[in-house]
This record gives structure tokens, C-alpha cells and sequence, in this order.
């Protein structure tokens, strides 16, 4: 049997202990016939709720912190994780710029 990776750390080692699933490497267990209470959402510039493996443009020009590079507005990404942070919500791969964390208000669905 396969189970689904452990939402808490996203490791692949968990195994089945009654009507819960365990991790291992976490101690995090849950049920997983109940819907996950923890789970993050988030929405882009026009209300539309984003998940993992989303492709999304930029709405906006954005400055990346520390470079003298410029994001044009439109320049795709791809959403590989979604965090709850304060000021970046994204983990994306941004086109022609690598990985970096974007804001998700910042953002529209593709």
C-alpha cells in the first residue's frame, strides 16, 4: 500500500497505526479521512485560490531584494510550495530568474 507523504514534512516513510497515518521522522499523525484544519490557502490578485503546481503570472513589476534585477509584469512562474509566511506566501520558479519567494497578491492565475 501507498500512502500519501506526511503533510507536515512531506516525507514519503509513513506507515499506518489503526485508523491514523504516521510519520516517523515527524511524530506528526492524522486521520485521513478528516479534512486537514491546517492546510494554508491562498489567494491571488483577482481572489482565486492557488495550489501547489499552479502556473501563474506576475501582475505586476517587481524588484528582487538584493539585485538590481526587474521582474516584468507577465513573466511566468510556477508555484512549487505554498508557506505561511508574513510578507511571501509562494516558493516559486520564477522564468529567467531561478527560485525566489514571491507575494501572493503579486500574482494571477495562468
Amino acid at each position: 500500500m501507498s500512502f500519501p507523504p506526511c503533510p507536515n514534512c512531506h516525507s514519503e516513510y509513513v506507515y499506518q497505526d489503526q485508523a491514523h497515518l504516521v510519520c516517523p521522522e515527524c511524530a506528526h499523525e492524522w486521520n485521513p479521512s478528516e479534512p486537514d484544519e491546517e492546510a494554508i490557502t491562498v489567494k491571488d490578485a483577482n481572489g482565486t485560490l492557488l495550489s501547489e503546481g499552479d502556473k501563474v503570472t506576475l501582475a505586476k513589476d517587481l524588484k528582487v531584494k538584493g539585485s538590481s534585477l526587474v521582474l516584468k509584469i507577465g513573466t511566468k512562474a510556477v508555484v512549487r510550495r505554498i508557506v505561511d509566511g508574513k510578507d511571501h506566501q509562494l516558493d516559486c520558479k520564477v522564468d529567467g530568474a531561478g527560485e525566489m519567494m514571491v507575494t501572493a497578491q503579486f500574482v494571477k492565475k495562468a
